[in-house]
């Protein structure tokens, strides 16, 4: 099974948070959300704005951008292009 975005929202898989600074552990509450992560899939766009973004992108995103979701025990954001800022490029 795989999720299908439609119009102009992708899926993004958020990369994982820092587990770990200088011997410190950190509990999950204390975590900052990341603010990037990696496309999965995305919607075919709108009449009004074409999709940009393709799966496999590495991208930036606001604090608080997206709707958080579970799928098959992976969490995912669900979030509109516009609220994608940048896609990095290696």
């Amino acid at each position: 099974m795989k999720i299908q975005p439609l119009a102009d929202r992708v899926l993004i898989l958020p990369a994982a948070a820092e587990e770990k600074i200088g011997g410190i552990i950190i509990p999950d509450t204390a975590k900052e959300k990341p603010l990037r992560g990696k496309v999965v899939s995305t919607g075919k766009g709108t009449k009004d704005e074409e999709m940009i973004l393709k799966e496999g992108d590495e991208v930036l995103y606001g604090k608080y951008a997206g709707t958080e979701l579970e799928f098959d025990g992976e969490k995912y954001l669900m979030m509109r292009q516009s609220d994608v800022l940048a896609v990095l490029e290696k």
